[in-house]
This record gives structure tokens, sequence and C-alpha cells, in this order.
């Protein structure tokens, strides 16, 4: 029983998406403090005044749990979009390049697709004998 773990623990593919995840939680860290530090205030200034950020109080001035606060939302759509651009171009992109040395096709396009006669399903590659929906055999196309 732990012989098999082992081996699931010290497959290649297992090792690369750890090593993923760690980093994209170090690039998190890192990225949520440049949106706290820099881009709010910078939001925050751009309302004016004495403002707590960019928004509006709905209900009793002072109360922070009834400020509609959009600053903060924009800072949390910069934030993704920063993270998702390191993740793409620092493990997607050396991440396809590797794979491809190898031989190995990763996030490419997806192959061609049919609708399967009996289920209807839509996404049945062309080239499939059954249906992975239905288990239903499929026409040859010629």
């Amino acid at each position: 029983m732990l012989g098999g773990f082992k081996n699931f623990l010290m497959r290649g593919d297992v090792i690369v998406i750890a090593v993923g995840l760690v980093t994209a939680l170090a690039f998190s860290t890192l990225i949520k403090a440049f949106t706290d530090s820099v881009i709010n205030p910078i939001i925050a200034r751009a309302q004016g005044g004495k403002s707590v950020g960019l928004g509006w109080q709905l209900g009793a001035p002072g109360n922070t749990t009834t400020y509609l606060n959009i600053g903060s939302f924009i800072s949390a759509l910069i934030y993704f979009l920063i993270f998702m651009a390191v993740i793409y171009f620092l493990i997607v992109v050396p991440y396809k390049y590797t794979q491809a040395r190898r031989g190995v096709a990763v996030f490419g396009e997806p192959g061609p697709v049919k609708t399967c006669p009996e289920c209807l399903a839509e996404e049945v590659p062309e080239e499939a004998r059954k249906c992975r929906y239905c288990g239903s055999d499929q026409p040859r196309r010629s």
C-alpha cells in the first residue's frame, strides 16, 4: 500500500504540479502585496478628498460595513490579471516548451469533434469509435 503511494508521489506530473502550485502561491503573495500597497492607494487617491477608497457610503457615515468599495474590486481585478499573466508566462509557457521538446503536446487546440447521434453529446472526438458518454458505436466518416 505504501509502495503504491510512493509511486504516485514520485510521478513526474505530480512533482511538476506541486512545484507549480508552490510557485503560484509565492507569486500570489507578492502580487497581493503589490496591489494592497501600490494599486489600492492610487485608486483611493483617484476619488480625492479624505475618502477611505473609491466608492460610496450607503449607510451611516463612518460605517465601513455599508461602504461600497469599488476600488477594492478594481484592485482585485488587477490582482487577478497580473497573477494569471505571471502564471502563464512563468509556468505555462516554459512547461509547454519543455513538453514540446519531449514530443508531448500540452495546452494545445482541441481536435475536431462530432455530435453523437444517440445521446447528442457535442464533445465526442471525430476519430472516436465509441461515445464517451453513452458508449454507443460511432459511425465512420468517409
